[in-house]
Parts: structure tokens; sequence; C-alpha cells
């Protein structure tokens, strides 16, 4: 079977997610660079836009649009508003419309664009730049299966995408769309202790990224519960029991729910508020 030809991809909004999507959908040649592009109000967004992924980067929302097969909603969800009363009027059926802001319902972008737009909505996260995003999606009730079937593609090609009730996209949203930025945290502080106990800058954090790394893949590859595979280094009085003992005693599982909770709660908010 043939491969789909690329796809003419706009971007209204050029900042960190736009950009990771596009240097990601375009090294796996979703993308056709011809035609895609991207806009933003703020000439340093642009510039950047366009460096990191050789398309080009405009002013113009209504240019953006007008070029797009798949229009992608990046722009701030406190903006949403303003950009989509902006180029509604642009809007053909022949785009189908996808969004990427936090807690921006499908019924609210139905009521600013009109109920018979194609939406849907995704939560994609940054590690779509190394083709390793974790996303969730839901549809709107004028996105057809090929539409559905678009977005899949697309977001699973830069890592994996599941199909969820939009509901639950708030839930996405706290734990692996803010979720990278707790990982890195613990990322800074592994290699931090191993600082602390005489290791080489460079070297603990190498060490530090990897062994997340290497922990991940062994979940996602072995299908083992996380719980049975921490057993598993958890010898009997040994250094991992101990050092288990002093997260227990941190609150370290506690802080990560509370995380996910806070984000998921703050995506809800963001979603009330516009």
């Amino acid at each position: 079977m043939a491969a789909p030809a690329p796809l003419a991809i706009g971007f209204l909004g050029a900042g960190q997610m736009a950009t990771a999507l596009a240097q990601g959908w375009r090294a796996t040649g979703l993308l056709d660079s011809t035609k895609s592009l991207a806009s933003d109000p703020v000439p340093a967004a642009r510039e950047k836009f366009q460096t990191a992924t050789g398309l080009k980067a405009t002013a113009s929302n209504a240019e953006v649009v007008a070029a797009a097969d798949v229009l992608v909603l990046a722009v701030k969800p406190q903006t949403m508003h303003a950009v989509l009363g902006e180029v509604r009027s642009s809007l053909t059926d022949r785009q189908l419309v996808v969004s990427i802001a936090a807690g921006i319902t499908l019924k609210q972008l139905a009521d600013s664009l009109g109920a018979d737009t194609r939406l849907i909505r995704v939560m994609p996260n940054t590690p779509c730049l190394v083709g390793a995003s974790a996303a969730g999606f839901a549809a709107g009730p004028a996105a057809t299966p090929a539409d559905v079937e678009v977005v899949a593609r697309l977001f699973n090609a830069v890592g994996k995408a599941f199909s969820l009730p939009e509901h639950l996209l708030d839930a996405v949203t706290g734990l692996s769309g803010s979720g990278p930025a707790f990982v890195y945290v613990m990322i800074e502080a592994l290699a931090d202790g191993g600082v602390r106990v005489g290791l080489p800058r460079d070297v603990a954090l190498a060490l530090a990224a990897q062994t997340v790394f290497g922990s991940a893949k062994m979940v996602l590859e072995t299908g083992s519960h996380p719980a049975a595979l921490k057993d598993a280094v958890a010898s009997p009085g040994g250094t991992t029991i101990a050092g288990l003992h002093a997260l227990e005693r941190a609150g370290f599982r506690a802080g990560l729910m509370d995380a996910v909770e806070a984000a998921t709660e703050r995506s809800a908010e963001l979603g009330a508020k516009n």
C-alpha cells in the first residue's frame, strides 16, 4: 500500500509545541514542507520556528488557514477565543481543525467556529520532538472516521496516541502533558544526588537521564507492572530498599500524585475561564 501523501499543515501559534510537532512530522515525512507554515504575532517566535523547522512563519493567520488542509490550533488558551473569531470566516469544509490547547473543550471550539466544523482535540507533549510523545485525543461530532485516522497517524508517528472520551483529556493534560516537567525535575534531582556523593556533574546527569530512559523502556517493552520491576531491584537489606524507604519518608509518591492532580485541575480551570 502506498504511503499517504504529505499533508499541508498550518499552525496558528509558533511556540514550543508547534515547533516540536512540525519538526517531528517533517522528519517522518507526514508534513508537506512546501505548503505547511505557521503564524504568530511575535517576531522572535516566528524566527525561532523558521530556524528550527525550515518552514515559513508569518504574522497572518488568514494566510495559514488558506494554505492548510489540517489546521493546528497551538495558541494559548487565554487567546483562543480572539483567534477563533478572527479565522472563522476563512475556514472552509476542506480543513480539519486540531486543537492542542489545554482545557478548551470541543463545545467551546464548535461554538466559536460553527457546529459543522471538523474538530479533534488533542493533548500531546513536547517529547514529540524526539518521536516519544504521549498524547490523548477526542473527536468532535462533525469529525469523520478519516479525520480520526489522520490524527492517529500524525500523533502515533511522533510517539503514542490514545483515543479517549473528552472528559478524560484534562487528566491527560495533568499526567502526560505536564508530566515531562515532573520527570525533568526528577532527573535533575537524581543528578544532584550523584554529585552530592562524588560523581562529576556531567556523568551524574548522563547516568540519571539514561536510568530514567532505561526504566521507562523496561515498563513499555516487558509489559511488567512497575511494582514488579521495582521489587526485582530491591533485594532484602540492600541499597535500593534503603533508598526507597527514604523516598517514602519524603512523600515522593504522594508528591507526584498531587502534581498530576493539580495540573489536571488547572487544565479544567483554563477551560472554564475561556
